[in-house]
């Protein structure tokens, strides 16, 4: 039996965890254009009578990706699982000021952390050169700077990940058996959180822009969120 079907063996023991963009979202020029479709969102509402839990762990803001979704009554937590962590609002408000003295058309400013975003820019190589200065202002401000896929990310020096949510909803909860689903680099901290589980299921969300450990490190690949979806299906 493959993996997918003893997760749906048993259900309410089980939970799911899944990112946003381009998991759930294709991506788009413009993040605040990004939405679930329809069908997915239907498979969500499905799963979410099913499972345990069903959560969604987000770079974004945790209401904006409840946004994005539009299901309501699922677990979301933003900001690569930084809002569940005590010391961000201090760092939130170090962040504003930062925020403030940079010239970059494009800062998605989450509040916890920021997005600087260089997709579809003339010349993505040049302004991925600018980004890397912009990067080494902000670790010297004591951030942490990361580059994602098109983006340029700005984070407090916090023991937080997508990871730490994913574990911390997990011990909340008791589960053993889970599924993470994720397509860029911080998703390989959820992966890496559902090590020990009695059942695993790492899901690569793969495409050019994303990092070639995350397909070593999955169980199940699949090309975009559209064949995503033929696997939220099976469960």
């Amino acid at each position: 039996m493959d993996l997918l079907a003893r997760l749906a063996e048993d259900p309410p023991a089980a939970a799911i965890f899944l990112d946003v963009d381009g998991v759930l979202a294709p991506i788009v020029p413009r993040p605040e254009d990004a939405v679930v479709p329809d069908g997915t969102r239907e498979q969500l509402r499905r799963l979410d009578d099913r499972y345990g839990l069903v959560a969604c762990i987000s770079g974004r803001a945790s209401e904006d990706a409840a946004r994005v979704v539009g299901v309501p009554g699922l677990v979301y937590v933003g900001n690569h699982g930084l809002e569940l962590e005590p010391e961000a609002p201090l760092w939130a408000a170090r962040l504003t000021p930062f925020l403030a003295g940079l010239d970059w058309p494009r800062i998605e400013d989450k509040r916890v952390t920021a997005s600087l975003h260089y997709r579809g820019r003339p010349d993505e190589q040049a302004a991925h050169a600018e980004l890397e200065r912009i990067a080494d202002e902000a670790r010297t401000a004591g951030f942490v700077a990361r580059f994602g896929r098109k983006v340029l990310e700005i984070l407090p020096p916090l023991q937080a990940s997508k990871g730490t949510a994913v574990r911390r909803l997990l011990a909340t909860h008791g589960f053993r058996r889970a599924l993470y689903a994720g397509d860029d680099t911080t998703d390989l901290d959820g992966f890496h959180a559902l090590d020990g589980l009695e059942l695993a299921v790492r899901v690569a969300v793969v495409s050019g822009e994303g990092p070639a450990e995350l397909r070593k490190s999955a169980e199940v690949t699949v090309d975009g969120p559209e064949e995503l979806l033929a696997v939220l299906r099976r469960i």
